[in-house]
Order: C-alpha cells, then sequence, then structure tokens
C-alpha cells in the first residue's frame, strides 16, 4: 500500500471556495493492467480498506492487491488525511465547527479530479457502502462512461428523514457537549461518545444485541453488559476520531438526494426515480434485511429504477453493520458479481 496526498482549488455545492487536500491508498500498481477497484469507504473508515473491510480485501482474499488496483479515498471532512475541521483555512487558523459542508456530489466531484489525475482511464468496479454507497452513486451519475461496474451497499437515492432524525440526534449530543463551542482539538469528545451510542442504535437489531449483550446474572440491578457496551462502543470511536469530523460527515450523509439540480420533478421518489433511469452501467445492489438506517425497500428502489441493476441481499441480525460482519454472505454475492 502506498498512502499519498494531491491537493487543488475546489468549489463546494455551496460556492464557497477552499483548497482541497485528498489523502488516498493505492493497494497494487496503477500502471498495471490488473482491473481498477476503487471504494468509497463508510462515516467513519479511512482509506485503508484492507485494515476496516479485512473480511473482502487484504492479501489472499477476495479483493487483492496481486489481482486488482484497489483504489480507496479518505472523504474530505474526515479525519485520516483529507482536509479536515482540524485542519488550518485559507487565513491560517483551524476550521473547527466553521468547517463548511461538503455534500456527497461534492466528494464526488473531488473523487473524479483524482481520478483524472491518476490517468485513471476506467474504473471496472466502484464499490461503496452506506455514505461511501451514496457518494458512489453520485459519482456514477456524473461520470458514468468511465464506470463499468456499480456496487451499492446498504445506501439509498436519497437520505431518508428517519436517517437525518438519527443523525440530528447525534449532532444534538455532541453540541450538549460545552467543550464543542470552545474550540479544542479534543472538543466535544464526551459529546461524540454519546452521538456514538446512539448512532449504534440504528447499526444493529434487537436481536443482536438480545443475543450479544444478554445478562448471565439475573440478579443485576446495574452496570448491564448492554450499558457497557455502549460506552465502551462510544470511548473507542472518541479515541479516534473528533467531533467536528464526524458532526460535518453525518451532515454529508444528510446531504445526499440525486434529484437535486437534475429535474422539475418535485416529489422526491419520482424526481429520483426519474433521474435513475438515467444510469445506463451495471449496477449490482446489496441489501440487508434487517437494516433500520437504510432498509431493504432502499435498495428495493436503486435496483428497481436503475436500468441494468440486480439485486441481492443478505440475511443478518446486525443490522446495517452485516456489511462488516457476514463476510461470508457478503463474499459469495462479490463472486457472483465478479463472474458477471
Amino acid at each position: 500500500m502506498s498512502t499519498q496526498e494531491i491537493q487543488f482549488p475546489f468549489v463546494l455545492e455551496s460556492g464557497e471556495k477552499l483548497n482541497l487536500k485528498l489523502a488516498y491508498a493505492v493497494f497494487g500498481k496503477l500502471e498495471s493492467k490488473n482491473p481498477i477497484v476503487w471504494v468509497c469507504h463508510a462515516l467513519t473508515g479511512s482509506p485503508n480498506v484492507f485494515d476496516w473491510w479485512s473480511g473482502s480485501f487484504g492479501e489472499n482474499k477476495l479483493f487483492n492487491a496481486q489481482n486488482f488496483t484497489i483504489v480507496c479515498v479518505n472523504i474530505p471532512g474526515s479525519a485520516y488525511g483529507s482536509t479536515s475541521p482540524l485542519d488550518k483555512n485559507d487565513q491560517d487558523t483551524i476550521w473547527f465547527d466553521e468547517f463548511p459542508i461538503f455534500t456527497t456530489r461534492d466528494v464526488a466531484n473531488a473523487f473524479e479530479f483524482l481520478r483524472i489525475e491518476l490517468k485513471i482511464n476506467t474504473i471496472n468496479w466502484l464499490i461503496g457502502a452506506s455514505l461511501g454507497g451514496q457518494i458512489a452513486l453520485e459519482w456514477a451519475l456524473i461520470q458514468q462512461e468511465k464506470i463499468k461496474n456499480l456496487v451499492l451497499i446498504a445506501s439509498n437515492a436519497y437520505h431518508s428523514p428517519f436517517g437525518i432524525a438519527f443523525n440530528e440526534s447525534q449532532r444534538l449530543a455532541i453540541k450538549a457537549d460545552p467543550s464543542f463551542q470552545q474550540n479544542r482539538i479534543d472538543g466535544g469528545k464526551n459529546g461524540l461518545m454519546a452521538a456514538r451510542s446512539i448512532a449504534l442504535l440504528s447499526y444493529r437489531t434487537s436481536n443482536a444485541y438480545n443475543q450479544t449483550q444478554k445478562e448471565k446474572n439475573s440478579e443485576k440491578i446495574k452496570d448491564f453488559r448492554a450499558s457497557s457496551y455502549q460506552a465502551y462502543q462510544g470511548w473507542k470511536l472518541s479515541e479516534r476520531f473528533n467531533a467536528y469530523s464526524y458532526f460535518r460527515l453525518t451532515q454529508t450523509m444528510d446531504s445526499h438526494n440525486v434529484a437535486r439540480h437534475r429535474t422539475e420533478v418535485e416529489e422526491m421518489d419520482k424526481a429520483c426515480s426519474q433521474v435513475l433511469n438515467s444510469l445506463k452501467i451495471n449496477a449490482f445492489i446489496i441489501g440487508i434485511t434487517s437494516d433500520l438506517l437504510f432498509p431493504l425497500q432502499e435498495q428495493e428502489f436503486l435496483a428497481k429504477h436503475i436500468l441494468n441493476a440486480q439485486l441481492f441481499t443478505i440475511e443478518s441480525d446486525y443490522g446495517h453493520d452485516a456489511f462488516l460482519v457476514e463476510f461470508e454472505q457478503l463474499n459469495q454475492i462479490f463472486n457472483q458479481i465478479l463472474n458477471k
């Protein structure tokens, strides 16, 4: 793996301008004739796809650097190398909560700039899950001539009111931490822990919690396993991420709407279906039967309205997180897709 950076002037959908830095990783060699697999990571992922998606990507895994050239870019606003709220702006002060909102379309446009700079003529497989799937879909709509196959996992055409409500609840938790307004590098850390705890409830299911966090001692009145699990997961994220990045990335997710500025139709589903119909590339849509945050009907909608689309499902009690857990099922689907 080689991790690199590129910097260039960039204009957001909002009209705001900034010098944008993208951190990206390449597994394998761009000059080889291997198929290009470009992965768009989820909310708190990093360019090191071999680390966070190790069930499918890595040495001796289905997607490896011997048979594929794999590219993964850190989403702007994230905490893993691309321009973020903890970087300095043009006035040489740290952005903090003044960092602009990147829409999923902004991110896709930035990735398209990088594709051109890397002299990648064709992306054989563009793969994205969750927020990464939203970005991948936007990118396919912007530049479908250069993308052969699109793989969208647990994603959607626009972010639902339910999903936005979950994200707003997380942002309220972050803002309730007084240190978030104090413009400190560690500002909002306790709020971030609470936000992550809220998020986990949308990533999992009651069945998953009832199986993994069930009490063995029927006499307990406090210190429950589920309580310590939520606290631990919140702390774990707060040790590797920051509240300002998390806050902005949830807004990036909320911004997702493929119909914006692309159609005169006002009703959301009709507008999105019209836009999706313009996609002519092969699309493979993967949904999770128990997903609360990105329910299966959202992937069914994508598969119905993208002309050359096929729908696959993962059966799991792990909800949205199943794409990070159910590797056996996911790899079976990936194998079917690759063989097609």
